[in-house]
């Protein structure tokens, strides 16, 4: 089974102060978590892709507009103080195990070396039906 996990931030819900005001050995002991946790996902076999994102200021969101050009929204979103920071996708044996590897991730070190527990939501993919007439599973 197949499952996303997205590193959600909010400002409203989470104590973690910005990645931006950690120190230099914060932010490497930090990325060095992350990848040893894909190392680790790769070997068993359960990573099928991670990837963290750029800040939410260079995001854009676009819409079709009745046959003309899109419109595109820039960030910053000042109605939102949520964010999508990364993701992986992971190939495991059921929801129990999905949750197991979101806590592990939830772990990374942050300011001071503590474990940020942070935020990791988990939604199983959906795949293309198999057969004409079946539903998406």
């Amino acid at each position: 089974m197949k499952y996303m996990l997205l590193m959600q931030f909010s400002e409203t819900t989470t104590d973690i102060p910005p990645i931006s005001t950690w120190s230099a050995d914060e932010v490497q002991a930090h990325i060095a978590f992350m990848k040893a946790a894909d190392k680790k996902l790769a070997e068993s076999g359960e990573l099928v892709e991670a990837q963290g994102l750029a800040a939410p200021d260079t995001a854009k969101i676009v819409r079709a507009h009745g046959g003309g050009p899109p419109r595109i929204t820039e960030a910053p979103f000042p109605d939102t103080r949520e964010f999508l920071a990364g993701y992986w996708i992971v190939d495991c044996a059921g929801p129990d195990r999905a949750v197991e590897i979101a806590a592990f991730l939830s772990t990374a070190p942050g300011p001071g070396g503590a474990p940020l527990n942070m935020p990791i939501e988990v939604r199983q993919t959906m795949s293309a039906p198999t057969q004409e007439g079946d539903a998406p599973r």
